[in-house]
């Protein structure tokens, strides 16, 4: 949920506290590059402390973070806070996946399911309760963030067991050797190129939709939903049909199109509004099918392969928010979803030039569908 929440507020932010869209964006900017750093230590402090007093304290970093983001006065405060926030979430969700599945009680499967569920409905619900908490206050959703994670915290330790530190300790220098395999490195800059237009759609629509937090928060409530349902149903059975790389590469291009068409129409409110929910579409098929592909093409454990993919793609989503709010400010909100379309168009010739190193994925597939829902669901 909490993925969502804050998406809604970013247009009153701004109003309130006397910032241009570029300095808000610096909201997903400041979180999203804590994050890719962070991505190759969480490996190293998971296999030293374990895996529960790592989603510990990710999860108490978040819930004071969050607090201080909600309790601030200034946008550049916000910032900084939500950097801390991006280094707690960084150690949770490169923890979470494998501890749900170690802890499950039935079978691996089953336990997938259960966090798919949990997913779908968090990946939803989350706009729609930050569109409602946003009409009291623009605080409101920072501090339903803390009130959350807070229940999540106080979950994982009273109801999770102990684990132990892990036999072999990783170094955080094996992400970056894993991207020597070319393999793994396409696949990382396609995710890099995508992401740019993913946080354009996510970081700067909400400026020229130019709307109440509450339609706002339906609308991405309408996008989640759309995100949730094609990762869980469509995109395994399009990758058992037609293998992983087509499918993934019609879709970008797809999603390509959608935001050329949203930067033609930027100044009409339904088809902007119509974009964004199609786009969730997109993103549900493309987000499990890449994040499988990443699991598929190096020849390195599937944490390792994990972080270096993280570490390349979160630099995309670091750039891109500031860079769209910048050029909508300074020349207009159209050029921001062209940008972000080129990006996508540049991912699609990227991941083409893979054709041979990634040739196991360009044959249907029936043997990864938990897998690729597993990872899609850690991934987001």
């Amino acid at each position: 949920m909490g993925i969502g929440l804050v998406d809604p507020i970013l247009k009153p932010i701004a109003e309130q506290l006397h910032a241009s869209p570029s300095q808000v964006s610096l909201l997903f900017t400041s979180y999203m590059a804590v994050i890719g750093v962070a991505m190759l230590i969480t490996g190293a402090v998971s296999s030293r402390i374990g895996a529960k007093r790592t989603l510990l304290i990710g999860l108490a970093i978040i819930v004071v973070f969050s607090a201080l983001a909600g309790l601030s006065n200034s946008i550049g405060m916000i910032v900084a806070f939500r950097a801390g926030w991006g280094l707690g979430n960084a150690l949770f969700i490169a923890t979470a996946l494998a501890t749900i599945v170690n802890s499950a009680a039935g079978s691996v499967a089953e336990a997938i399911i259960l966090y798919e569920a949990a997913l779908g409905v968090g990946i939803a619900a989350g706009p729609l309760v930050g569109g409602e908490l946003g009409t009291i206050s623009w605080r409101g959703p920072f501090f339903g963030v803390a009130v959350l994670m807070t229940i999540a915290l106080a979950a994982t330790a009273f109801l999770l067991p102990a684990s132990p530190p892990e036999a072999r300790r990783t170094s955080v220098l094996e992400p970056l050797k894993a991207l020597r395999h070319r393999s793994l490195a396409t696949v990382a800059v396609t995710a890099l190129l995508y992401n740019f237009g993913f946080f354009t759609l996510l970081a700067f629509t909400p400026f020229p939709l130019a709307m109440s937090a509450r339609q706002i928060g339906l609308i991405f409530f309408g996008w989640g939903i759309c995100l949730a349902f094609t990762s869980v149903f469509v995109a395994p059975r399009l990758q058992r049909r037609f293998g992983t790389l087509p499918v993934a590469m019609t879709v970008l291009l797809l999603f390509g199109a959608d935001l050329a068409v949203m930067g033609v129409y930027a100044h009409h409110k339904p088809v902007l509004a119509a974009g964004v929910i199609v786009a969730g579409l997109f993103l549900g098929i493309n987000n499990t099918l890449i994040t499988e592909a990443v699991m598929a093409a190096a020849p390195v454990e599937r944490g390792t392969a994990s972080a270096a993919y993280s570490f390349v793609r979160f630099s995309g989503g670091a750039v891109a928010p500031w860079l769209a709010g910048k050029l909508g400010e300074e020349v207009n909100i159209q050029l921001p979803f062209y940008v972000g379309a080129f990006a996508v168009l540049l991912a699609v010739g990227v991941l083409a030039s893979g054709w041979k190193p990634l040739s196991h994925l360009r044959v249907p597939t029936a043997h990864s569908e938990s897998e690729a829902e597993a990872l899609t669901a850690a991934d987001a």
